[in-house]
């Protein structure tokens, strides 16, 4: 009997054990995303310039506030600025995150600039179908002396060598990309060890490099666990995005030539304000671009020439050979405006004819409108007085000053010669509400107000008769 009780108890105890850990796993909570790995998304896909290397600043510096397991910067680009890239790389470097660049998608490049930046990585990976290398600096602007481009090819090729043999890489092979400007497609570079993987895609690379081991720049051995690692993507903040679009060569010179042409038509027609406007912002937007690219500054001067032709060409009869040679001029100036010698880092044949032809046929037009008007009559005011005919209506009086009739209104005047009433006379001049008249040869009288002596009718004909004969 005590033995079956024993056992009685003991099934119970195991029952209520086998209950408990029942209820813990239904009531304990499944694993959070915050438990998993993370890993922070970087894309950079563009030339590398003052706002991709903060975005990528920025970038990392998020992946270390979040804790990330891992840092993945998706690199396409043809190159860039030397200072932008060196910012990058000093940053990778400095990462306590491990950082993997990765060349992708297929059909994409890291040549220059990314060159440099692919193997400063701790971990360097490529997409099938995609090329790094052809790192051989490029001047902008002036082509220096041979000295000067020896200084500074070693100097990068110093660079390269150093970071490539921190990261166990081939510094010697990575030398010639600068010197030789060598390229290389993913699986030569994978063969000759300068990057660590080939990836069809980002889930494959994160699934080869679970459990992977790296030796961080310091020595340092770590082991990446990254299986069911959570990826967030660092977008681009608005500012960043905008601006970067600005420093497109092309964007960069339409905004220019906005610029010009909006301050040109609020100069021209005072009080339209929104040309004035519009046009102070793409100016100073375009000088802000500009001040961060190379400038050629005799593409500067072909732009200043251009617009110098299609001024002449509204004031002078051509036939049209100073606006042919204004929009040849700017053509050729947008052209030659911006070259960093980078694929993409120019403004395009096809944005130089798009902006030239509408610029210049635009000035022209609004040039000549304001030169006819400057030439005409002046019709409204006091100077609208000059050279109108008016009539005598009395005599002059012993100051010497007569009263007369010019478009509907009695005025005081003044006459060098005689001039009895209802005598034809044109305005010379005025002295605040004094004319001065001399007497015309035309004897019809002028029109007067109702019930003055020497109306007629006739006046508006002889107005028009006289100003006909004046022109």
């Amino acid at each position: 009997m005590g033995t079956f009780r024993t056992l009685q108890w003991r099934l119970s105890a195991a029952g209520y054990c086998l209950l408990a850990a029942l209820l813990v796993a239904i009531c304990s909570p499944a694993p959070s995303a915050a438990q998993l790995p993370h890993v922070t998304e970087i894309h950079v896909d563009s030339m590398i310039h003052p706002i991709s290397a903060e975005y990528v600043r920025a970038g990392i510096d998020q992946a270390i506030h979040k804790q990330s397991s891992l840092i993945v910067m998706q690199l396409s680009t043809p190159g860039g600025l030397d200072s932008s890239m060196r910012q990058m790389i000093e940053k990778i470097i400095a990462s306590p995150v491990p950082v993997a660049v990765y060349v992708a998608p297929s059909g994409s490049r890291a040549a220059s600039a990314g060159f440099f930046i692919l193997l400063s990585a701790d971990i360097a990976a490529m997409a099938p179908g995609t090329n790094t290398g052809a790192a051989h600096p490029v001047f902008m602007g002036s082509e220096p002396d041979q000295v000067m481009k020896d200084k500074v090819t070693n100097d990068a090729a110093a660079y390269l060598r150093s970071i490539s043999s921190k990261r166990n890489r081939n510094p010697a092979l990575a030398e010639k990309g600068v010197t030789e400007s060598k390229s290389f497609t993913e699986g030569e570079a994978l063969q000759s060890g300068l990057i660590d993987v080939v990836a069809t895609n980002q889930a494959d690379l994160l699934q080869k490099l679970d459990g992977r081991e790296i030796t961080r720049l310091d020595g340092r051995k770590q082991v990446l666990h990254l299986q069911g690692a959570v990826v967030e993507l660092y977008p681009l903040s608005y500012r960043q995005m905008f601006l970067s679009r600005i420093l497109d060569p092309n964007i960069a010179f339409i905004l220019l030539i906005i610029g010009v042409l909006g301050l040109y038509m609020e100069f021209t027609n005072p009080g339209l304000i929104l040309p004035g406007v519009a046009g102070g912002i793409a100016l100073v937007l375009s000088l802000f671009a500009l001040s961060l690219l190379p400038i050629n500054w005799a593409g500067a001067a072909l732009l200043f020439l251009a617009v110098m032709f299609f001024v002449l060409e509204a004031k002078f009869a051509t036939q049209g050979i100073l606006a042919a040679g204004g929009m040849l001029s700017m053509v050729l100036g947008a052209l030659m405006l911006i070259n960093t010698r980078l694929p993409g880092g120019s403004i395009r044949l096809s944005t130089a004819l798009a902006v030239a032809l509408p610029f210049g046929a635009i000035s022209i037009f609004l040039l000549r409108l304001v030169i006819r008007s400057r030439a005409l009559k002046i019709a409204s005011g006091g100077s609208g007085l000059i050279g109108e005919i008016g009539s005598v209506y009395k005599p002059a009086d012993t100051e010497g000053k007569l009263k007369v009739y010019v478009q509907g209104e009695l005025w005081d005047a003044v006459s060098s010669e005689p001039a009895p009433p209802g005598a034809r006379v044109r305005v010379k001049g005025r002295d605040g509400l004094t004319l001065t008249v001399e007497p015309t040869s035309i004897n019809q009288s002028a029109a007067a107000p109702a019930g003055a002596p020497g109306e007629t009718g006739k006046i508006r004909d002889d107005r028009e008769h006289e100003r006909a004969k004046g022109a």
